[in-house]
Order: C-alpha cells, then structure tokens, then sequence
C-alpha cells in the first residue's frame, strides 16, 4: 500500500479511550446509590429505561431503515405480561424478564406479515398493531378495561429494596442491551442490516438474507422495549392500558434518536440524555413541556438533520464507540476533487459497513 493510499480503520485511540471510559461509568453508576437520594435513584432509573427505549428504536429505523410509529405495543406489552405473570404466581422481578421473552416470542409471528411491508405502510401498519393489541388488553378482566391495575406483588418488598433492586436491573438491562446491539452492529449481521437499509434490492443480490435479518432486528427491538416496559411498570407500580400503550412512547423515541444522532450509536445514548434533563428540568410546565419537545424536534429537523452526534462526528471526525468501517484519505493525500486531506477527512461522514 503506498503512503497516499485511503487508510481503512474502524478502532481509533479514542474509541479505545472511550470504551475504557464506559467501563467506568458503568461500574460509578452501581455504587452510586449509595450517594445518591431515593428521588435521584428512582430519576436514573428513568433515564436507563430512556437509554433502553432510545437504543431499541434507532437499531431498527437508524440502521436497519424500519421507521416505525407503533412500538409502544412492546412497552405496553412487556407490562402487560408482566402483570399477568406476577398474577399467576411467579415472583414479580422474576416476571419482569420472562414478559419481556414473552414480548419477543410474540414479536416473531408479528414480523411474518409486517416485513412484508415497506417504508410509510410498515410505519402505519404498526400504529395499527398497537391500536388493536391496546383494545384486546382492555378485554381482559383482570386489567378492568382502561381503570388498569397494580403490580401489588412488588408490594410486599420494602420501598428502599423496591427502589434499589429497579436501579440494578434497569443499569444491567441497559448495558447488556447495548452490548449486544454493540456486538450485533460491529459483526456481519450488522454490515447486513446497513446494507438492506442503504438499498434492500442491491443487498439481496450478494446474498444477503433480508428477511431473517429484518427479522432479527425486528424481534431484538421488540424484546428490549418490552424490557422496558415491564421496568417502567415496576418503577410506577401501576398500570392503566391508555398509558402504556400510548403513541406518546414512540414520540418519544424518535424525538431522542432524531435529536441525538440517528443511525449512530452514541447518538441514541446522547439523545436520551438530552430528553431527560429536558423533562427533569421543564417536565412540570405541562402542555408547554410538550411544545417545547416539538419545537426542539423542528429545529433539529430543519437544522441539525443529523442530530447533535451526527454533526459532530461530520465535522470534527469524532468516532468513539465505532460499529463499522471508514475511509480515511492520509494527511496530505489528494482526494478526488484535487483538495489536500487534512488530518480528519474522510470519504464519508457516515460508517460504512
């Protein structure tokens, strides 16, 4: 290779640095109960749900290019078994887990005819999904219609290792979600689903499986927001269909990834954190709470396309937790316009798979 050849890399020293910097928080933030008070506790549980909610729907619309506007039927899904679960018997933190594998399981036959859609029909077809399991759910007299019910098994725990326990399992769900959408991202599946988003028709014709590989991205998703439903019901306890199922969720997902960065992997992560200092701070201002996310989401839409990560990474060439490749021109090489490189262009601001 000569010295003016495009360098292919996808690990830099930062993304190393950064990986080594998430290990650290990681571990700060399963002592940090011990520091922090029980309404602090139980806000960082919410911002890892967030995290959870954010991550699951920017694998599936930022990388794989399934835009939907109907997963809040997994968040009110992995609830709702839940409930059911704890109800026959089995331990309510036990339940909160086999209702998300549930959510997953029942995931499966719901992709066999939702792939099977594309771009805007998907997006509403699984609205629709959602406005018909919501009306089943309220059929079962044990939830008693849109009155809702209690997860009162947890009852039994005293509030200070209610609140602790939700903290763990929430921060363990997170980081091993991510992990695994990590890993997912950074292998061939991953270099598959970036394909089928980027052109389905041309990755099919080099023998990518785009089915089972929309598949598997759709059941992952599906199975992390129903584990995020299902802590979320253990944090407020109760349950009430209109909730849960509300389109509210998927508003908000797409707000954090649209914010953050879509179709990257800190984005996700960064948008969550975004959302959620923007409701711990003007959460209580009611309808105004919600303009202000919409306007914030215009801005970003007319402005900042590629969200707050997306235009860094574009401008600056910062890559910190990579999943795929790049192409970097060496300092000093020509690119092919006839303009020198400096030390952070690259071909393209967007991983490549």
């Amino acid at each position: 290779m000569s010295a003016t050849s495009p360098v292919i890399e996808r690990g830099t020293a930062a993304s190393r640095i950064a990986g080594i910097g998430v290990v650290a928080i990681i571990l700060l933030l399963a002592i940090a109960p011990q520091f922090l008070s029980a309404g602090a506790v139980d806000r960082m549980t919410a911002l890892f749900i967030y995290v959870m909610l954010a991550a699951m729907w920017n694998a599936l619309a930022g990388f794989g290019g399934l835009v939907s506007v109907g997963q809040q039927v997994f968040f009110g899904l992995g609830a709702y078994f839940a409930i059911r679960l704890a109800n026959a018997g089995l331990n309510p933190f036990v339940s909160l887990f086999v209702s998300a594998v549930i959510v997953g399981a029942v995931s499966w036959p719901i992709s066999l005819f939702m792939l099977r859609l594309r771009n805007g029909e998907f997006a509403i077809g699984m609205w629709v999904i959602a406005a018909l399991t919501h009306l089943l759910v309220n059929l079962d007299r044990l939830i008693q219609g849109e009155t809702g019910t209690s997860l009162i098994s947890l009852n039994v725990y005293d509030a200070s290792t209610r609140r602790l326990t939700i903290y763990w399992l929430a921060l363990a769900s997170m980081t091993a979600l991510l992990a695994i959408l990590f890993g997912l991202l950074r292998g061939s599946t991953g270099a598959a689903i970036r394909a089928i988003r980027d052109n389905e028709d041309a990755a099919a014709s080099v023998g990518v499986r785009v089915t089972g590989t929309k598949r598997l991205l759709f059941v992952l998703a599906a199975f992390g927001i129903g584990v995020a439903g299902a802590l979320w019901l253990a944090t407020s306890i109760t349950f009430q269909p209109k909730t849960y199922f509300s389109v509210q969720w998927t508003a908000y997902m797409i707000f954090m990834v649209l914010v953050g960065g879509i179709g990257t992997f800190e984005g996700a992560i960064l948008g969550a954190l975004l959302f959620f200092l923007i409701e711990t701070w003007f959460g209580g201002t009611g309808v105004w709470y919600l303009i202000g996310l919409g306007a914030t989401a215009l801005v970003f839409s007319l402005f900042l396309p590629r969200g707050f990560w997306g235009t860094l990474e574009e401008r600056f060439g910062w890559r910190l937790l990579s999943v795929g490749y790049r192409v970097r021109l060496p300092v000093g090489a020509s690119n092919p316009t006839g303009e020198i490189a400096s030390p952070l262009q690259t071909t393209n601001s967007r991983e490549k798979a």
